[in-house]
């Protein structure tokens, strides 16, 4: 089975009220983890690669591994490039196999928003690809991209639209009050989803899948883990997963997940290693980490995107 891209996917979590989750990846434990898991529960899948992890781990290389997961479990995976900066770097991604890319042009004023997205569309459309764009600014940090609160702004209900009919992308991403990073809020916060805002994005857009960035939760657990075994994590605070499985009802119908692969990632290493220090096989670290995120996997689709058994 090759690579398929979101559009069927969308379609189908639309209509059924769920989401599609979307992992980031940076190596072969990360990949082998996230794939065990949907297998596990039969789910479609979107595998996505930011341009910190092409130079982090080389583009060929996470192909590759993609390539393979496709052939061990046979679930239908799209990859895809997450938060692209511009139109060569995603010209690089659809030309060197990806299914679907994300142009982020939502730093730019809206009209140059607009020119650089239809550019990276016409491109992307021409070679069977499909886009994701971005209206709004999400806050926090991810990779390259760094937002503050000052500069973070909600979706405009009222443009969307307009974006969307004029640069022809195939998914938009809004900012609606979710946040990249761990550290996303203010102890004392109440984090909440502006379902308002996403309930006037459906009306401007019926049957349209709408996308969430920053939508990890940052569960305690693994923020535990970490503090005990030497970490400085007393701040992290998420997304609560009842919001996020709200909007999944809605019309949100791709949800990112990046940050809480990380911490159970991290967790399971620094967990291991505090406990058998004299090991130093990096196999031995890594395969309680590989499971960690699987079992991280498996509880996102089970709670958060209710898409098993949806492949």
């Amino acid at each position: 089975m090759p690579l398929v891209t979101t559009a069927k996917m969308f379609e189908d979590a639309y209509k059924g009220h769920y989401a599609v989750g979307a992992f980031n990846v940076n190596n072969m434990e990360i990949i082998q983890g996230i794939v065990q898991g949907a297998q596990k529960l039969n789910a479609p899948l979107i595998l996505q690669v930011s341009k910190g992890a092409r130079a982090y781990a080389n583009h060929t290389y996470l192909v590759k591994l993609v390539e393979a997961a496709i052939e061990t479990s046979g679930l239908p995976i799209a990859l895809h490039l997450d938060h692209g900066p511009d139109f060569e770097t995603c010209k690089s991604c659809i030309d060197g196999g990806f299914s679907s890319v994300m142009i982020d042009g939502s730093h730019l004023p809206y009209e140059e928003n607009v020119a650089l997205t239809r550019k990276v569309v016409e491109y992307a459309h021409a070679h069977g690809v499909v886009v994701e764009g971005e209206l709004g600014r999400l806050a926090g940090i991810e990779d390259d991209v760094k937002v503050s609160d000052e500069d973070s702004s909600y979706t405009r209900p009222e443009e969307v639209y307009d974006f969307v009919t004029r640069t022809g992308v195939d998914s938009l991403a809004i900012a609606i009050g979710t946040s990249h990073g761990a550290f996303k809020f203010k102890p004392g916060q109440d984090p909440k989803i502006r379902i308002d805002i996403l309930e006037e994005v459906e009306k401007q857009l019926p049957g349209f899948p709408i996308v969430l960035h920053g939508a990890s939760s940052v569960i305690p657990e693994f923020v535990d883990i970490i503090n005990q075994y030497g970490g400085k994590m007393d701040n992290a605070i998420g997304i609560p997963e009842s919001e996020l499985r709200k909007a999944a009802e809605h019309a949100v119908c791709k949800i990112n997940i990046d940050s809480d692969l990380r911490l159970a990632m991290t967790a399971a290493v620094r967990k291991y290693l505090a406990e058998n220090p004299s090991h130093f096989d990096p196999r031995q670290y890594l395969a309680p980490a590989r499971e960690a995120i699987q079992g991280m996997v498996e509880h996102k689709i089970l709670n958060v995107l209710g898409c098993a058994n949806k492949a």
